[in-house]
């Protein structure tokens, strides 16, 4: 790789996803001032609302709600366009 094209800030990084204290470790150029144990050694945190250990798209618990019967209310417009 070219020398000086990475930040020098680039370094591993614990992110916590704070609804369900799933954790990870990656490298990352995220300033924060937190700092946590993992796996027997110290890295600066970073704390996340959602990831994919929590979003409903990734855990497969995505609901679709029908307000107001908005799609019979089509289908019974469009009924008569069927053929």
């Amino acid at each position: 790789m070219k020398n000086g094209i990475h930040p020098e800030n680039y370094r591993l990084v614990v992110f916590k996803d704070m609804s369900n204290d799933e954790t990870f470790l990656c490298k990352s150029t995220a300033d924060t001032r937190d700092t946590i144990e993992f796996e027997g050694s110290t890295y600066p945190l970073i704390k996340m609302e959602i990831s994919s250990t929590s979003h409903p798209f990734y855990t497969g618990k995505v609901k679709l709600v029908d307000t107001a019967g908005r799609v019979d209310k089509f289908m019974n417009k469009y009924k008569k366009f069927a053929q």
